[in-house]
């Protein structure tokens, strides 16, 4: 109950951000976003996030998690290969540029930090296994993200190629994602333990970072949305459209593997769900050019917690009836 009441206040602090940005007509709010992004904001709140996910992981869950190897494997190969597979199929319908780099971004993005863990908790699901998937696909991610990201700007269609810097990918993610884990279970070894209060206060602050990445987001494809406003809906419908092959393709390795219920919830909402701050990051760093790319990061965030919210409340029905 108290991870719903959190989901819906979260989400509710996407839409009232997202409204205030957008409708802003002074741009105040906009031009703070952007002199946040252009002084290094994102990575710093991805700095925080990662080292209060440190703070929050116990060490007994990631044991327990190792042990479901099968539904390891299969969240993986959702994340790594299914996600880049389901964008190049969807960039067959000719994708604007700036649209299919958003895309792209996100299909090579590892999963998310905290909301594929309390969804697949309040379906029934193996909240260790979860939070053992999302530690080790964003450590893999360091690996993956540059790999996954040269082959998709590579495909045809994209006018000319765009060149990715493997190595600067690697060291910066490694940066802003293992040092900070690391140091968050470091500190959490020598600290006492503050108990639920602690925790929960500490995933409120976690949201609150997000939300701040949201916003700094926003600020900078505001001039984009404007300019591209028809293309608002069609990125909606572009981003329904990936996170439902991501969670098809989930439900029927689940179903050919044989993995039953109680383990299959954290394949399906940890293999389809995807981090935001990461692809921030990454679009920032890397894409800047394509305000808009920023903007399909937002909006397939915004549209999977909705959709999942959704699908794990109609799981945890089914599993109280």
């Amino acid at each position: 109950m108290i991870g719903k009441i959190k989901r819906q206040w979260f989400l509710l602090g996407l839409v009232l951000i997202s409204m205030a940005v957008i409708f802003d007509r002074s741009d105040t709010l906009a031009e703070f976003g952007i002199i946040l992004k252009n002084n290094h904001g994102p990575e710093v709140m991805i700095f925080l996030i990662f080292v209060i996910s440190g703070l929050l992981i116990e060490s007994d869950q990631i044991r327990a998690g190792i042990i479901d190897i099968k539904s390891t494997l299969l969240a993986l190969g959702v994340i790594i290969i299914a996600a880049p597979v389901a964008a190049g199929l969807l960039c067959l319908f000719r994708l604007e540029r700036g649209v299919a780099i958003g895309l792209f971004i996100v299909a090579a993005m590892p999963t998310t930090l905290s909301s594929g863990v309390v969804m697949t908790k309040e379906a029934g699901g193996n909240m260790a296994h979860a939070l053992f998937v999302t530690i080790l696909s964003n450590f893999i991610s360091i690996f993956t993200i540059p790999v996954v990201l040269s082959m998709l700007v590579s495909l045809p269609g994209l006018e000319n190629e765009l060149v990715i810097d493997k190595t600067r990918i690697m060291i910066k993610l490694s940066l802003l994602v293992v040092l900070p884990l690391l140091v968050g279970m470091g500190l959490k070894a020598r600290i006492c333990n503050a108990g639920f209060l602690g925790k929960l206060k500490l995933q409120t602050v976690n949201q609150w970072l997000i939300l701040g990445i949201v916003f700094i987001s926003l600020a900078g494809a505001k001039q984009a949305l404007l300019e591209n406003g028809t293309a608002f809906f069609h990125i909606i419908g572009l981003v329904s459209v990936f996170h439902l092959m991501l969670l098809g393709v989930s439900f029927l390795l689940v179903k050919v593997f044989g993995v039953g219920k109680g383990r299959y919830e954290s394949v399906i909402f940890m293999g389809s769900q995807k981090t935001l701050p990461l692809s921030v990051m990454i679009q920032t760093a890397y894409f800047n050019e394509f305000g808009i790319a920023l903007l399909v990061c937002v909006i397939h965030h915004i549209v999977h917690l909705m959709i999942d919210g959704y699908l794990s409340a109609k799981m945890n029905n089914s599993l109280s009836s």
